[in-house]
C-alpha cells in the first residue's frame, strides 16, 4: 500500500497534532509477532538475515567495527583487526555521512555482503537539514516541531533530505543487499539535533521516516535499529510496529559488560526485539556476557577507538576476536536466503 507523507504529516499545524496522528497510527497498526520483521513485505535478504539474528541471539555475539574513510582508505580498522587476530568483523559500520561518499558507502555494503559474506550496517549523521550535512551540522539545533508541520521551511528540507537517503538505499534493495539501519542514533542525548527537542517529536519523526521509507518508498531490505545514548531516559521508544532491534551506546572506561545499560534497553522494549551494543569503545570482555548482558552484537568505533591505546589494546580485541562467544566473518552461516 503506498502511504503518501501527507497522510503522514499532511495539513498539521502544530506539534501537539503531529503527535496525535503518529500516535493513532502507532495504536492501531498490528503489532508484528516476535521474530518478525516491522515491514509486511521483507526481503528475502532481510528476512533471512533476521531470522539469523533471532536464532544465535542469546547464545552468540557478533562482532562488529565501524569504518572510516579518512584514514589510509576505508579498511584502515579491518586491516588492524586482521593483523592483529587474523579474523575480520561479521559486521561492517558505515555512515551516510558525506554526499561525496553515499555512493561509496552503497559500493562498500553491496561488496560487503555479496562478495565478501559480511553483514552491513549503515548509519546516517544526518546534517542540520537547512545547514547542510556533515558531523559538526548533525550537533546544530534543527526546530524539529517545525519540520513536522508541513508548509515550513523546515518541512521541505527535512523530506529533501530524507528523499536522498531513500533514494541511495533504493539502490542497495535493488541489488539484494540488507541493511541494519540505524538512523537517529543516540536520541536520548542532546547533542545530535533530533535528540535536542525531547520524546515525542523524537517518536514522531522516526515513525514518520519508518512509514515514508517502509510504505511509499519500498525499502523492504531494512532492519531498523533503535540505538538509544548511554543517558537513561524513559519515553522514546517509538513501538514495536517500527522497531526490529534495539540497543545503546556507551564509550566506556572499562571492558565490563555493561549489564546495566543492558537490562534499561530490555525495560524498554522487553523481549520482543534483539538488543545489540549499538556502539562502543572498550570491547566487552567475553567471559563477562550472560543473561544480564546478552548483547547481539558489539559495534566497536573507529580509529583510536579501536587501535592499540587507552580503550583497547592488541590483547583485548585478540581476545574478544578469538572468543567462543563472539563470531567473526567467517563463522557467518546461514544468514543469506537459499539460492
Amino acid at each position: 500500500m503506498e502511504v503518501s507523507r501527507r497522510i503522514v504529516l499532511g495539513g498539521l499545524s502544530s506539534l501537539p497534532t503531529v503527535m496525535a496522528a503518529t500516535q493513532a497510527s502507532a495504536t492501531s497498526a498490528p503489532l508484528p509477532a516476535k521474530g518478525q520483521l516491522s515491514v509486511p513485505s521483507p526481503s528475502p535478504e532481510a528476512k533471512a538475515l533476521y531470522d539469523y539474528l533471532w536464532g544465535i541471539y542469546g547464545k552468540k555475539t557478533l562482532t562488529g567495527q565501524q569504518e572510516s574513510t579518512w584514514v589510509r582508505g576505508s579498511r584502515y580498522e579491518l586491516n588492524y583487526i586482521k593483523r592483529t587476530t587474523g579474523k575480520l568483523p561479521a559486521i561492517r559500520g558505515l555512515d551516510y555521512i558525506d554526499p561525496k561518499d553515499y555512493k561509496g558507502v552503497n559500493r562498500r555494503a553491496a561488496r560487503w555482503y555479496r562478495r565478501e559474506n559480511g553483514i552491513p550496517s549503515i548509519c546516517w549523521h544526518w546534517g542540520n537539514p537547512l545547514l547542510g550535512t556533515g558531523y559538526k551540522s548533525s550537533q546544530t539545533y534543527f526546530d524539529l516541531p517545525a519540520a513536522l508541520t508541513e508548509g515550513t521551511p523546515e518541512h521541505a528540507a527535512m523530506w529533501r533530505d530524507m528523499a536522498i537517503i531513500a533514494d541511495h538505499l533504493t539502490v542497495l534493495r535493488d541489488k539484494g543487499v540488507p541493511v541494519l539501519w540505524r538512523p537517529l542514533h543516540e536520541f536520548t542525548g542532546e547533542w545530535f539535533w533530533w535528540g535536542m527537542t525531547g520524546p515525542e517529536a523524537f517518536k514522531a519523526l522516526w515513525r514518520a521516516m519508518h512509514t515514508y521509507f517502509t510504505a511509499e518508498r519500498g525499502l523492504n531490505n531494512l532492519i531498523w535499529v533503535l540505538g538509544y545514548a548511554h543517558i537513561l531516559k524513559d519515553g522514546y521508544y517509538p513501538g514495536r510496529q517500527y522497531v526490529d532491534i534495539a540497543g545503546a551506546d556507551i564509550y566506556a572506561k572499562d571492558h565490563g559488560p555493561q549489564n546495566e545499560l543492558f537490562q534499561f534497553v530490555k525495560g524498554q522494549v522487553g523481549d520482543t526485539v534483539p538488543i545489540c551494543l549499538h556502539e562502543n569503545g572498550p570491547i566487552p570482555d567475553p567471559d563477562g556476557l550472560g543473561p544480564d548482558a546478552d548483547w547481539l552484537w558489539f559495534l566497536t568505533w573507529h580509529t583510536q577507538w579501536i587501535k592499540p591505546g587507552e580503550h583497547n589494546t592488541d590483547a583485548s580485541v585478540r581476545k574478544a576476536y578469538l572468543s567462543e562467544r563472539y563470531l567473526t566473518k567467517d563463522e557467518l552461516k546461514g544468514f543469506k536466503p537459499p539460492p
